[in-house]
């Protein structure tokens, strides 16, 4: 279990394969105030249009909305909005620049504890045909995913992820063949994330109807890869290649590139094993600086959204490879949870004070909205 306080010492970056043994990070320290969240508050904003993959300009932030109760996944659908999830109330609000935030839905069966509840948002690829909404929660029983439309019922299309107070993954996302991956949690059980039996420290990969997606390693199998230990941001590049954030116990985060079958060593390594069994991270750096949760990619830029870090960092890309990160954003605004880029080109990015683990600060917590030039 890691100490929340909070340096500032940076750690050297290792790219490709850094050096480190086993994985495990936060279980649920609460040193920091909960405090109480406001309700949803719109924020006057401007509304002009970016071009899709422009530079984005990390300046002054466009603040969407404000008093949000710990922000989780967030989707976007067409015409430009996006929907958030808030993870201990279950309920997801449509954000729609210059316009009051309106809640959508409520997830039924949300059991909120920890760092349990409401985590992940997909839409639908064919959402403009089906309507349909993907979401990741915590269950009475277990961690699960479901679909509905916001004027419907939900469907349980998987289930049978072991929840714990920590270590629930919960990041889902579409990738470019149409498929459902979602990243889990070893729900505190090292062992789980190596046993091709359980969902659990994995990274699935589904149909949109929940089934082991065709082409998978093991015929049959969810699985996609193995020896996670609680994968919370899962983002593509532009040709099709599958990043993930990982978190460390107390030595190393990592960024890994997905390769379809492969382990990537939890709980036997932490950072890089230098074992022809595991698969190395492409990069890691000390939990201090990072905590890492969300991950989007913008044309050749990786953005990584840090939770103890309380910084975004970016790293360029090329042809796979990370180059030298930097955090343009750093302390300004507490723990970071969520990154995605929108349609038109923007990143939008949610801070995660009011998790049980941050300073919370007036306001708290935020949808921020950086445009791009």
């Amino acid at each position: 279990m890691r100490h929340p306080r909070r340096t500032r010492l940076f750690r050297a970056l290792s790219i490709l394969l850094a050096t480190g043994t086993a994985a495990n990070l936060i279980a649920a320290c609460s040193d920091d105030p909960p405090g109480t969240a406001q309700g949803p508050t719109a924020v006057a904003t401007s509304t002009a249009p970016s071009r899709p993959g422009g530079t984005i300009d990390l300046g002054a932030p466009e603040e969407l909305v404000h008093g949000i109760d710990t922000p989780w996944g967030l989707t976007f659908l067409p015409g430009g909005s996006a929907l958030i999830a808030e993870r201990d109330t279950g309920v997801i609000l449509r954000i729609t620049p210059g316009v009051p935030a309106e809640q959508v839905y409520r997830v039924p069966g949300v059991a909120a504890s920890g760092e349990g509840g409401l985590l992940g948002l997909a839409a639908s690829p064919a959402y403009a045909d089906n309507g349909y909404i993907y979401a990741y929660f915590t269950s009475d029983t277990d961690n699960r995913i479901v679909r509905f439309r916001l004027d419907g019922q939900p469907e349980v299309l998987f289930t049978g992820i072991a929840k714990a107070s920590n270590h629930n993954g919960g990041r889902i996302a579409f990738g470019p063949d149409g498929m459902l991956y979602a990243g889990t949690g070893d729900a505190g059980t090292g062992a789980a994330a190596q046993n091709p039996s359980s969902p659990n420290g994995k990274i699935l990969r589904l149909t949109p109807e929940g089934q082991p997606a065709p082409g998978n390693p093991t015929p049959g199998s969810p699985i996609y890869s193995l020896g996670h230990r609680n994968v919370q941001g899962l983002a593509w590049d532009s040709a099709g290649r599958l990043y993930a954030t990982e978190f460390g116990q107390n030595r190393f985060d990592e960024i890994n590139r997905i390769e379809p079958g492969h382990n990537y060593g939890w709980p036997d390594v932490e950072g890089s094993a230098n074992n022809p069994r595991f698969t190395d991270p492409l990069l890691t750096w000390s939990p201090s600086e990072a905590s890492p949760s969300g991950l989007a990619i913008a044309g050749s830029i990786m953005y990584a959204a840090a939770l103890r870090g309380e910084r975004l960092w970016t790293l360029p890309l090329h042809d796979g490879v990370p180059g030298q990160p930097t955090a343009p954003l750093t302390d300004r605004l507490g723990r970071l949870r969520t990154v995605a880029i929108a349609p038109d080109g923007a990143l939008w990015l949610t801070t995660s004070n009011t998790d049980g683990r941050g300073d919370i600060r007036t306001g708290d917590d935020r949808i921020l909205r950086f445009p791009a030039r």
